[in-house]
């Protein structure tokens, strides 16, 4: 059932995000999607009435963006939209594969029978989820393999340290890598063999190049989603090629 955008907030059902995190999300999507483009201005009201929140959140939610760097905060004129480079997804993908490489080898070091036995579950309801085409449950899935390795090395403050970091990026990107089956499909299995030999360095050496890789692949994603065409294109047809309403109406979220 599709959300009701004009839901009052003292309404909205019990387990969702706080609302300037909600907001932050929405506008990081358009931002790394390209919807909205560097130098633009992000109008408070218009990011409100898109999420369906007060005014309130919506500025909260745009300064948890721009602690991310991702807008500026102009005195007196509001918040305007940063530039977010190749080079910023190449490098939040390097500090999430130290982290991740980390954890992949306590994991080879630590994990129990049990949690090798929900990785092979995880691991055939990935192919046969492959073998059905059904693409969301795809990505699902590889998230929940890489949930399943940090858990096993049971190291809190390491696994906070990574969630401060993939939070930079929208879930549906990293859902966009897991969903591209062909590297996956390899490279999981073979992270699972490293964690039941219990093979720490190898294990750390499969998540590294594993997470890497996913930096190429983002950054194909969001090249054929035009995020830097203004690069070669004078700001006014860039402009004009974003998606209607996207520059000051904004998109609803979804």
């Amino acid at each position: 059932m599709a959300t009701d955008r004009t839901t009052p907030e003292r309404a909205r059902p019990p387990g969702r995000r706080p609302l300037p995190a909600e907001v932050a999300g929405h506008v990081r999507e358009l931002i790394i999607s390209g919807a909205v483009r560097p130098g633009e201005f992000l109008r408070i009201e218009r990011v409100a009435e898109a999420v369906g929140v007060s005014s309130t959140p919506a500025r909260e939610g745009l300064l948890i963006l721009k602690s991310e760097g991702l807008v500026r905060l102009v005195p007196r004129r509001g918040f305007t939209v940063e530039p977010f480079t190749r080079q910023d997804v190449r490098d939040l993908f390097w500090a999430q594969a130290q982290l991740s490489a980390r954890l992949a080898a306590r994991a080879a070091q630590r994990i129990s029978p049990t949690g090798v036995s929900r990785l092979e579950d995880a691991l055939d309801a990935y192919q046969e989820a492959v073998d059905a085409g059904a693409a969301d449950r795809v990505a699902d899935l590889g998230h929940a393999f890489h949930r399943e390795i940090n858990l096993a090395a049971d190291s809190r403050r390491l696994a906070l340290l990574l969630g401060s970091v993939v939070k930079h990026l929208p879930n549906r990107f990293y859902a966009a890598i897991e969903g591209q089956v062909a590297a996956t499909r390899t490279e999981h299995p073979l992270l699972l063999d490293a964690l039941r030999r219990r093979q720490a360095h190898r294990a750390g050496a499969l998540m590294k190049r594993h997470i890497l890789a996913g930096a190429d692949r983002l950054v194909e994603v969001l090249e054929g989603q035009g995020l830097w065409c203004d690069e070669e294109e004078p700001p006014d047809r860039a402009r004009a090629s974003a998606p209607a309403g996207a520059i000051d109406g904004l998109p609803p979220s979804s």
